[in-house]
């Protein structure tokens, strides 16, 4: 009696064709665009150059929010930067220019005048943060409500409860 299971093995597949057919596409790097604002325009908006002077950690939380997409909320990265800058003696610059390279690579911003570990452990990292915080107010972030936005949509579970969702901006 013949194995109801067996089956006989299929034939090979062809071997890929080479070149393949097809289109190809080739991606060119975007060229880089300029910031908004200089680095040393701090008074462009006032109240964020005294608040960065004085307490950096609320602009630096501010600027994390929106760049990890809200996925760490602005108190937690304000508190981490304040506890990296009180622990280590002011060493919070090196936490921040990782900040200063998502930023750019997200947005295609140059990285100008210099590299930006220079910019925040060596030139200011206050006029550094205003500049970030400046570049996501420009690009319409409201910097005082982060990266989400409260809105309701009409979702609703399976038990028929309207459920309040959180949107990202």
């Amino acid at each position: 009696m013949p194995d109801p299971y067996y089956r006989p093995s299929a034939p090979p597949p062809p071997p890929p064709q080479w070149p393949p057919q097809g289109t190809f596409h080739v991606q060119t790097p975007r060229p880089k665009s300029p910031w908004s604002t200089g680095l040393c325009d701090c008074y462009d908006d006032p109240q964020n150059c005294i608040t960065t002077c004085f307490c950096p950690c609320v602009t630096f939380g501010q600027v994390a929010e929106i760049v990890d997409k809200g996925s760490c909320s602005c108190g937690a990265n304000g508190a981490l930067y304040a506890l990296i800058m009180f622990a280590t003696g002011g060493c919070a610059c090196v936490y921040s220019c990782c900040y200063r390279s998502k930023l750019r690579a997200q947005y295609g911003l140059r990285e100008e005048p210099c590299p930006d570990c220079l910019i925040h452990c060596c030139c200011c990292e206050c006029c550094s943060l205003a500049q970030m915080y400046r570049e996501l107010n420009r690009r319409g972030f409201d910097m005082s409500i982060g990266a989400y936005v409260r809105t309701i949509n009409r979702c609703y579970c399976s038990c028929n409860c309207l459920l309040i969702d959180w949107e990202m901006r």
